[in-house]
């Protein structure tokens, strides 16, 4: 019999991520446009340095997208949206103090938008979790340069509508506010160039905890419809992460790490293979199907720990930061278009047979 996996819970979240995505772009080229616009050299200098966080935030959503492992288009509304907002920032129909003001809306929403993403996760699995844990931190720059672009805001309409400045004090209010909101998201704040350039040994460590937390979620559950969806999500993610590392990472280390360890490695990928095979030919009510998942990831646990102790030690002697941080850009793209040439879970896959 072919059971249908219902992943809607999952591809809603896909779907809004790619509206962050989307919007993500528009917030930086928002930004770029209010430097060449710009004459106030201190509002010029906070503009500048929410773009940074912008590069950054845009370098994180792409690695949480690519955690996730579901990639969707954004929502036609959305995509409509963004082009016409596009079409209003490089028009002269807004002055410099409009465009700002709907910047501001525009990171409202992406705020909403990551915190709706934050809730939802909760309700759908650990592994969606941990894939999206960096959202607190894209949450909280949001929510701080929200805080900064209403002191702009002040700034700007005060002067187009007076002719004149506001008091100074207002950096400190903004400041002091973003203080306040620091409670909310503060413990997760953890902001810096790492998410953008994260050694590959980092990437592919995120990689498997989130596999062994799909692991842990189906063991312990006796819901036959959710032990399918984690089992298709364990196949979908070790595929795209398997995938990536025999197109990238071993061909990489085998002149350093070893033929006989790289060769002993790819060959256990192999075995999984075959293995996988078999348990999408046994019913997941069977007691039979949990003793093999649990044997499998023995095994690939196994794998995990030889990568994680063996291989990275010997990636960190023989391979600098820059190199390490151009192997995670490598593996990123590749495992992206695998995952895109896997497509997402809505179709139909083949776990009972009777």
């Amino acid at each position: 019999m072919v059971v249908t996996l219902d992943n809607t819970k999952r591809n809603a979240i896909a779907i809004k991520l790619a509206d962050m995505k989307l919007l993500q772009q528009l917030l930086i080229d928002n930004e770029n446009l209010f430097l060449d616009e710009c004459t106030d050299e201190a509002v010029a200098d906070m503009i500048q340095a929410m773009l940074d966080d912008d590069h950054k935030n845009q370098g994180i959503l792409d690695t949480m997208v690519i955690q996730y492992g579901i990639h969707k288009d954004a929502e036609q509304t959305v995509v409509e949206m963004v082009q016409k907002t596009r079409q209003l920032m490089q028009s002269e129909e807004l002055s410099f103090f409009d465009k700002v003001f709907q910047h501001e809306l525009l990171k409202h929403q992406q705020v909403m938008n990551g915190m709706t993403i934050h809730k939802a996760a909760q309700k759908v699995g650990v592994d969606v979790i941990a894939a999206l844990s960096n959202l607190n931190t894209l949450n909280f720059e949001n929510r701080a340069h929200q805080e900064q672009l209403k002191g702009i805001i002040e700034i700007l309409g005060v002067r187009e509508l007076t002719g004149q400045d506001v008091d100074q004090g207002i950096w400190a209010r903004v400041q002091d506010a973003i203080a306040a909101i620091s409670g909310v998201f503060g413990s997760a704040f953890t902001q810096t160039s790492e998410n953008q350039d994260m050694s590959i040994q980092d990437f592919m460590r995120m990689d498997h905890n989130k596999i062994n937390l799909l692991f842990t979620e189906l063991l312990q559950s006796d819901d036959p419809e959710k032990i399918q969806e984690y089992f298709a999500q364990i196949d979908h993610d070790l595929s795209a992460h398997v995938g990536a590392e025999e197109e990238i990472v071993y061909p990489r280390v085998r002149h350093f790490y070893g033929e006989a360890n790289t060769q002993k490695l790819s060959d256990e990928h192999t075995h999984w293979s075959l293995l996988f095979e078999e348990l999408r030919s046994i019913d997941p009510n069977l007691p039979e199907f949990k003793e093999r998942i649990k044997q499998i990831w023995d095994e690939i646990g196994n794998h995990f720990h030889q990568e994680e102790t063996a291989m990275f030690t010997a990636i960190h002697n023989n391979m600098n930061s820059q190199e390490t941080h151009e192997l995670t850009k490598q593996f990123k793209t590749v495992k992206a278009r695998i995952q895109q040439q896997m497509g997402g879970l809505e179709t139909e896959v083949n776990t009972v047979n009777v």
